[in-house]
């Protein structure tokens, strides 16, 4: 599939309207065939839907005014990353300390834990073993080149 020569042109703006709000970053940007530009923003504490609505809007104006689409003809979504979404930058991982994660390494193996360190290299969880007086923690270190995906767990 070829890359959208736009998704520079609209990185940069979408640069220059989150350097205005440090607490915020782009995880993905992509642009299907049908001109549907589609954007995952998350912020260091989370980002509110009216946040994800006011970068909309913003880059909306930017783009039509760059016109860079002939006759309007693109559609745009800004949205948060659920959290379903695999963790994608170093950034992410630093705000999901203490939460429970599930990582899946280049093996397809699977391991569970709470995030406790996020390092540049490698991250740490805390991982229990067994039930009651049998149980066993322990502390364990994931290189960041042996994840294919991590994934925050809602436990209830």
């Amino acid at each position: 599939m070829a890359i959208d020569p736009n998704i520079s042109v609209i990185e940069e703006m979408l640069n220059s309207i989150l350097a205005e709000e440090p607490a915020y970053f782009c995880v993905s940007l992509t642009i299907k065939p049908t001109n549907n530009i589609k954007i995952f923003i998350d912020g260091d504490e989370g980002v509110k839907i009216e946040r994800c609505v006011f970068f909309n809007r913003q880059l909306y104006k930017k783009i039509e005014e760059a016109a860079i689409y002939p006759e309007g003809d693109f559609s745009l979504e800004v949205s948060s990353p659920g959290v379903d979404e695999p963790l994608k930058l170093h950034r992410q991982y630093k705000k999901n300390i203490g939460r429970y994660i599930e990582v899946i390494f280049n093996d397809d193996s699977v391991q569970e834990g709470v995030l406790e360190e996020v390092a540049d290299q490698d991250i740490i969880i805390k991982r229990t073993t067994g039930k009651g007086k049998k149980a066993i923690t322990e502390q364990v270190v994931i290189p960041f080149n042996n994840i294919k995906s991590t994934t925050v767990q809602i436990k209830f």
